[in-house]
C-alpha cells in the first residue's frame, strides 16, 4: 500500500458534464431539424448521453398546399359576393314584378270602365234610332191608306234613263243582301240605289242618308218612275229604294229578304227625292 493511499487527493473531482448539442438542418432554404443532446452522469460517467428530438420539416408541399388554400378562401369568397349579388338581383326584380302587376290591374280595370262606358252609349244610341224609326214608322203607316190610293193608279210608263233605272233593280231581284256591298252579286240598299243610277251616268252618294238630300224632294202622291224613296228624315234615313211605277218600289231590303219588289203599302216610305 502505498503511504500516500490515505491522504485526500488534491485533485478536484470531476464535474457532472452536461452537453448541449444542436443540429440544424435546412432542406430547401427552410429550417429542417432542431436536436438538443444532454448528458449527465457521475463523476465516474465516461461518456455524456445523447437525446434528440425530431421538429418537422417544412417543405415545399407545405407550401403548395398552403397557396391553394389560400386561393380556395379566394374562390369562397368570391362566391359568396356573386350570391350575394344574385339575391339582391331577384329581390329587385320581385318588387318590380309585383309593381307591373298592380299597374296592369289598373289599366285593365280603367280599360272594362271604359268599355262599359262605351257599351252603355252605344245601347242609348240603338234605343234612340230604335225609337226614331218606331215613330217615323207609325206617322207613315197613318198616311198609307192615302199614298197607296194616289199611287196605285200611276200607270204611266218609265221612258228615258229612269226606263233603265226601273229596268236594272228589277233585274237585280232574287239577290242577297249584303251589308256594305255595291253588286254585282249582292247590295245593300243605299249600294243597289248608287249602282241604278250608274247605269245612266249619275254619280249619287254611297250611303242613304246622303241619297236622302240628293235631288229634289217630292210628295208621295206625286211620286214618277225612278224616284228614289227613303224611310227616315231627309238627311238621316236609314233605308232607301226605287219606285218602278204602279205602286211598287225595289229594294235591298234586308239579309233575310234580299233584293225584292214590294207594294208601297208593305213598308211605306217617309219621303222621296227626283235626280231625273
Amino acid at each position: 500500500m502505498s503511504h500516500t493511499a490515505h491522504i485526500r487527493s488534491h485533485r478536484k473531482p470531476r464535474r457532472s458534464a452536461s452537453t448541449l448539442a444542436v443540429r440544424a438542418g435546412v432542406a430547401g432554404g427552410v429550417l429542417g431539424t432542431l436536436a438538443v443532446a444532454g448528458a449527465s452522469g457521475s463523476a465516474n460517467a465516461a461518456e455524456p448521453v445523447t437525446q434528440t428530438l425530431e421538429l418537422p420539416t417544412l417543405t415545399a408541399d407545405l407550401a403548395a398546399q398552403a397557396a391553394q388554400s389560400a386561393d380556395a378562401t379566394e374562390q369562397a369568397a368570391a362566391n359568396y359576393q356573386l350570391q350575394a349579388e344574385r339575391d339582391a338581383a331577384a329581390t329587385k326584380a320581385a318588387k318590380q314584378a309585383k309593381a307591373d302587376l298592380v299597374e296592369a290591374k289598373k289599366k285593365a280595370a280603367e280599360a272594362k270602365k271604359k268599355a262599359e262606358q262605351e257599351a252603355r252609349k252605344e245601347a242609348a244610341a240603338r234605343a234612340s234610332r230604335n225609337a226614331e224609326r218606331t215613330t217615323l214608322s207609325t206617322t207613315a203607316d197613318s198616311g198609307s191608306t192615302s199614298t197607296s190610293t194616289s199611287t196605285s193608279t200611276d200607270t204611266s210608263p218609265a221612258t228615258g234613263s229612269a226606263a233603265a233605272v226601273v229596268s236594272f233593280v228589277k233585274s237585280q231581284v232574287g239577290k242577297a243582301y249584303v251589308s256594305g256591298a255595291t253588286g254585282p252579286s249582292a247590295y245593300d240598299c243605299s249600294g243597289l240605289v248608287q249602282t241604278a243610277f250608274k247605269q245612266v251616268g249619275i254619280s249619287l252618294p254611297r250611303v242613304s242618308q246622303d241619297q236622302s238630300t240628293a235631288g229634289t224632294q217630292v210628295s208621295l202622291s206625286n211620286l214618277q218612275p225612278g224616284d228614289i224613296l227613303y224611310w227616315g228624315s231627309a238627311g238621316s234615313a236609314y233605308h232607301v229604294a226605287v219606285y218602278v211605277g204602279d205602286g211598287m218600289f225595289v229594294g235591298a231590303q234586308n239579309p233575310s229578304s234580299g233584293v225584292v219588289e214590294r207594294s208601297l203599302s208593305y213598308d211605306p216610305p217617309t219621303g222621296a227625292v227626283r235626280v231625273l
